[in-house]
């Protein structure tokens, strides 16, 4: 459903009651609109993410099988 921004505000409670029983709601001002939507609707678009140090300890994908050594040819003479 979409709101005008003064119907939005006079009634906010039902803007909230909306959002959580049906879905998304959108309130227009003027020519932006901004979309209001439960806290589980937006986890499930962004997802919950792992901290970085969880992300290294996790079972996840592991390195075996790429080679990780480094080139050893000679590299290019460079003039200073």
């Amino acid at each position: 459903m979409e709101w005008r921004l003064a119907e939005a505000k006079n009634k906010f409670s039902e803007l909230v009651n909306l959002a959580l029983s049906e879905g998304p709601q959108k309130v227009k001002r003027r020519n932006d609109v901004v979309v209001v939507l439960a806290e589980h609707d937006y986890e499930l678009l962004t997802g919950t993410k792992p901290s970085f140090k969880d992300f290294l300890l996790q079972d996840g994908p592991s390195l075996e099988g790429i080679e990780l050594e480094r080139d050893r040819s000679p590299m290019r003479d460079v003039e200073l």
